[in-house]
């Protein structure tokens, strides 16, 4: 039956062959899992008995980032061919279909700058990005409420699996979204520790991208999670997502996953101590392409230029994050971060 509507249990293949729509179907898996393709690259699990997790798996936002892709592609596929079994509701999420086909990052807008509804925005624009943002805030929003009926509290979790446009000083790293006050939670720092990701960014304002969405709007754990560079598919070297693969196998699975108990002095934790954004065309970057995220300069240094407004370094110990010339004007196109503590507000 399985294989009657995903050839292959390959689901990633399916939506690829189809990037703009997949119609919807229903089916149940011979260990009583329901199965719901929403949409393409959107599919949704149910065990034959629900617990109190709620577990969002993203990947591809941006096409090119393709380690996530193929983790989150075996991980679908192991489920619907009954090697893994589920023990928590899922959703699984291809973001953008179109740009993986052409192997790049995006086709016409940075599709995540477009969340909380920032895709409505500006002057009636519509693009493909637009509309796939629209998509996915649906179907979280419905993923999410329709577990509500239930009488037991529910534990939202939405992990964004990306990889960066350029190597960092830590491979992995993951960015956690504006709690706007809330403490951060003790056991996500325990969980990302046991993917193998002890550097985390902590953000200080609100944000466009997917995890602060899923954050802000439905209370949810949520990360934007980066494990490594950019690799064409079938390139990557999955000996070095090993952890990260069998964490997530086990979030799914499992009651619960076994992780390390917290210590400060186990990760390399940071703020952002402001944002540079791109005034015009004559931006530019005044450092090599090949220069890692979490790279410091001494005060006074100068990153940028923008026209006439020149971007120093303003105090030791900042780091360069996300530096990208190439975004559209207005946008952000680096950030800067100093390092700092969690001590003091922690849950």
């Amino acid at each position: 039956m399985v294989e009657n509507v995903i050839p292959g249990y390959d689901f990633l293949a399916l939506s690829l062959a189809n990037p703009n729509q997949l119609t919807a179907q229903k089916f149940t898996l011979a260990n009583n899992t329901k199965v719901e393709i929403c949409d393409t690259g959107i599919i949704r699990f149910q065990p034959a008995e629900i617990t109190e997790k709620d577990i969002v798996l993203s990947c591809g936002i941006h096409g090119n980032e393709t380690a996530p892709i193929e983790i989150c592609a075996e991980l679908v596929k192991d489920l619907l061919q009954g090697d893994l079994i589920l023990k928590h509701r899922l959703l699984v999420i291809f973001g953008n279909l179109p740009a993986m086909l052409e192997g790049k990052r995006e086709i016409d807008e940075n599709l995540n700058r477009l969340f909380s509804g920032h895709h409505s925005l500006g002057d009636g624009v519509i693009n493909p990005e637009r509309m796939r943002a629209k998509t996915l805030e649906h179907y979280v929003s419905q993923f999410y409420q329709a577990a509500e009926k239930t009488d037991s509290p529910r534990h939202r979790m939405l992990y964004d699996l990306h990889t960066a446009i350029r190597g960092s000083r830590f491979e992995k790293f993951a960015v956690y979204p504006f709690l706007h006050g809330k403490p951060w939670h003790k056991n996500q720092f325990e969980f990302l520790q046991a993917c193998d990701v002890s550097t985390v960014l902590l953000m200080q304002t609100p944000a466009s991208t997917f995890s602060y969405y899923a954050s802000n709007t439905h209370s949810a754990d949520s990360f934007t999670i980066e494990l490594g560079k950019v690799m064409p598919f079938g390139q990557n070297d999955m000996s070095r997502f090993t952890k990260v693969r069998q964490t997530l196998r086990d979030l799914v699975s499992q009651e619960a996953v076994t992780t390390p108990t917290f210590a400060e002095e186990n990760f390399n934790l940071y703020r952002v101590s402001r944002a540079i954004n791109k005034q015009t065309d004559a931006f530019t970057l005044q450092f090599a392409t090949d220069v890692e995220n979490f790279t410091a300069y001494p005060v006074d240094t100068v990153l940028a230029t923008d026209g006439d407004i020149v971007h120093k370094v303003e105090q030791a110990g900042e780091a360069i994050i996300f530096p990208n010339a190439n975004v559209a004007i207005g946008q952000r196109a680096m950030l800067l971060v100093e390092p700092t503590s969690v001590s003091d507000n922690l849950l």
